[in-house]
């Protein structure tokens, strides 16, 4: 498990850690097929954001959707808003998904944009905390993913049975389990 040696982290080691978590479990362990490219590509936007309260999470977030909205796929393809301060908890970070799809929707960006979502702590519906299925989606810092759905449709055409990602994903992790996971150091930051 990766330990930071300062209560606040700067945006250099958030980034780090997150771009190790990226090489190594998401890119790594084929966790998420379409990920590799646009990273490759340096199409994939890092954004750390300072936010203390949701609701300055929520402003940062709308500025970052208009952003990826607005700027070619080229350059910018996907962008992660990692937010190391604030809905740290993973009960209140679930509670805050439903305000960002409404801020997509609110945007008129449904259909266009969408956001998914990563966190230390993260837990399925009708699991265990220490469920290794979970890790498909633990990241170092809570972390909001935005993605442009035309990439996400161009990447299933791409890649037959996407829907069948989840279930390898777990069979995946079920085969490295906890220490394997504990061994690629990849967090979550504590």
């Amino acid at each position: 498990m990766m330990a930071m040696n300062t209560p606040h982290p700067t945006d250099e080691q958030v980034v780090a850690a997150t771009r190790n978590w990226l090489e190594k479990a998401v890119i790594g362990l084929n966790l998420c097929p379409f990920a590799k490219s646009v990273y490759v590509k340096n199409q994939v936007r890092f954004v750390v954001s300072q936010a203390t309260t949701p609701e300055a999470l929520l402003e940062q977030l709308m500025e970052e959707l208009q952003h990826l909205s607005d700027t070619d796929p080229e350059q910018t393809d996907t962008t992660l808003l990692i937010h190391p301060f604030v809905l740290t908890d993973f009960e209140d970070y679930n509670e805050f998904l439903d305000v960002a799809d409404a801020a997509v929707e609110d945007m008129q960006l449904a259909g266009e944009l969408q956001v998914a979502s990563f966190h230390p702590d993260y837990q399925f519906a009708d699991t265990q905390p220490d469920d290794i299925g979970n890790y498909t989606n633990r990241a170092p810092y809570p972390t909001l993913h935005l993605l442009r759905e035309e990439s996400i449709d161009r990447a299933v055409e791409a890649f037959p049975e996407a829907e069948s990602i989840y279930e390898k994903n777990i069979e995946t992790l079920e085969q490295l389990g906890h220490e394997g996971w504990g061994k690629l150091d990849v967090g979550p930051a504590r």
